[in-house]
């Protein structure tokens, strides 16, 4: 069979898919196989290409490969580069084989039997489509990686003695997003940000770690509803401060989502609670016809069952020596993007990031990292991450309103969801863990150190309760360390001279000064 594809998809281009290549190169791998196939996925990030130049090198997301890297013009030459320069595309990969025919990917295994990338190829086929090609069990040679971890990060996996693969894919067909190595992940993942958190607590009081734990849950709390838009909730806030304390202590399911997403509602008087039963965005309506305008098209909700059951799975697989971070990323940016709810979903889906680091045991017990806080000071890096998989992904999906002005998606969108590259998303969840214990934490605990050394002091001198001591202290933090004329005249009236000046060197000397 015939599988060259080189009369028309060989010669030099400077643009694909209004991607400008660096110079005049030839597709290659994924890039080639998404022009000559027309797969309708989102672009890899990263595409490659080959010059007539003998020089490596990687600009503007593009790999410009050198002429003696470049594949044979067929099927089997594109598929073997992509393996073995790209890594595991599973969203082209599943488009491509829902097309060609078995037989294809049966005589690429027929014609090199034992190696690693044809078995990988057949194994990953039959992974993804559920079909058995015709061809006989691998009796001999060496277990291979049916992902490379020297490109993307996988588990230690199970083995397939059909094939003689080890399956290290952190997910299942259901849902599988991939996390490829780089130089910033792996700089954060030597950091061992996990037990430089347990040595900073391991510094502190039982009750200095007990008060830093509540403050940080409230901060993590509010943080959430402000990310939505929603500030005032006092209520709400100090009720989802109370579930997300519970993080990792129940197993992830869909019965534990439906209990938080009740949390987060409150009143669900008018809004159905659970799976939707219809279309979803993200987006506004014009507003002269009401016409949605989409910035994001959830799942359909045909395929939520599916997806959420890929979901769990990811969960308990990723548990086998996973890294906890990326676990994270996976499972809660896949979240989001799946939108399973009508409302709640975005609260959900930072819940989630703490389930995963509490139940990986990344977090310390007992203590839950102010992630939400750390991605409220960087919202506008949180929603180009966010929309960095989004815009890439809405050209595909065909839709028309509903007469409710809804979304009704007309196309199966099922796998865009299932696979996506979620590189970008770690980097940046690794980057607000690092500032949640590199800042947040050793500040908090800081700042309690200080307060109740401010607050011995104050007592030593001066018999004040707890309660007039925190509005002394605020009073002072608002006027810079100063008493104000109006405390001075209403609550702190009966003080006399010597004491205010004891006071005001007090503070200085616990806060002004270090801060």
């Amino acid at each position: 069979m015939n599988n060259n594809k080189s009369n028309n998809y060989s010669q030099k281009i400077t643009f694909f898919q209004e991607r400008k290549l660096p110079e005049a190169a030839t597709l290659a791998g994924y890039a080639y196989l998404v022009n000559a196939y027309h797969l309708p996925v989102p672009l890899p990030i990263k595409l490659s290409a080959i010059s007539n130049h003998h020089k490596f090198y990687e600009k503007d997301n593009w790999k410009i490969l050198t002429p003696r890297h470049a594949p044979a013009p067929t099927l089997e030459g594109h598929l073997i580069f992509a393996l073995k320069y790209e890594g595991v595309d599973l969203a082209v990969l599943k488009k491509l084989f829902d097309i060609i025919s078995p037989y294809e990917i049966e005589e690429i295994v027929e014609r090199h039997p034992t190696s690693s990338y044809s078995r990988r190829l057949w194994f990953l086929y039959e992974w993804l489509t559920g079909k058995l090609l015709k061809l006989p069990n691998v009796t001999t040679g060496n277990y291979t990686n049916a992902l490379d971890t020297d490109l993307q990060y996988g588990i230690p996996g199970t083995k397939s003695p059909r094939h003689r693969v080890n399956n290290n894919l952190p997910g299942t067909k259901e849902f599988c997003p991939l996390v490829f190595k780089t130089e910033t992940l792996e700089i954060y993942r030597q950091k061992s940000l996990d037990e430089k958190a347990k040595i900073t607590i391991g510094k502190v009081s039982a009750s200095i770690l007990a008060r830093t734990a509540s403050f940080l849950l409230l901060k993590d709390s509010k943080s959430s509803y402000a990310i939505e838009g929603e500030e005032k909730l006092h209520t709400r806030i100090q009720r989802w401060g109370r579930a997300i304390g519970e993080a990792g202590k129940q197993p992830l399911n869909l019965d534990e989502l439906l209990r938080l997403q009740k949390i987060v509602i409150g009143d669900d008087r008018f809004l159905k609670l659970g799976l939707r039963d219809e279309g979803g965005f993200v987006g506004e309506h014009e507003q002269l016809t009401r016409l949605p305008l989409p910035e994001h098209i959830s799942a359909r909700h045909e395929d939520l069952s599916s997806l959420m059951k890929g979901l769990f799975l990811f969960n308990l697989r990723s548990l086998q020596n996973f890294d906890p971070v990326i676990a994270a990323t996976c499972i809660a940016f896949g979240f989001i993007y799946i939108h399973p709810f009508a409302d709640g979903n975005g609260r959900l889906h930072r819940y989630l990031i703490h389930h995963i680091l509490a139940e990986m045991k990344f977090s310390p017990t007992g203590l839950i990292f102010p992630i939400s806080a750390a991605i409220l000071e960087r919202i506008d890096d949180y929603r180009t991450v966010l929309e960095s998989y989004s815009q890439r992904l809405l050209p595909l999906i065909e839709w028309e309103p509903t007469p409710t002005m809804n979304v009704h998606v007309l196309n199966d969108t099922a796998d865009f969801y299932r696979y996506f590259d979620a590189t970008l998303h770690a980097e940046f969840l690794y980057a607000c863990v690092e500032k949640t214990i590199n800042v947040d934490l050793p500040q908090e605990i800081d700042f309690l150190q200080r307060y109740d050394a401010f607050k011995q002091q104050v007592t030593a001198f001066l018999e004040l309760p707890s309660s007039k001591i925190d509005l002394l202290f605020n009073f002072l933090k608002q006027n810079e360390g100063t008493l104000s004329k109006r405390a001075l005249q209403k609550e702190f009236s009966a003080l006399q001279a010597d004491e205010i000046d004891r006071l005001e060197q007090i503070y200085k000397e616990s806060f002004v000064e270090h801060y």
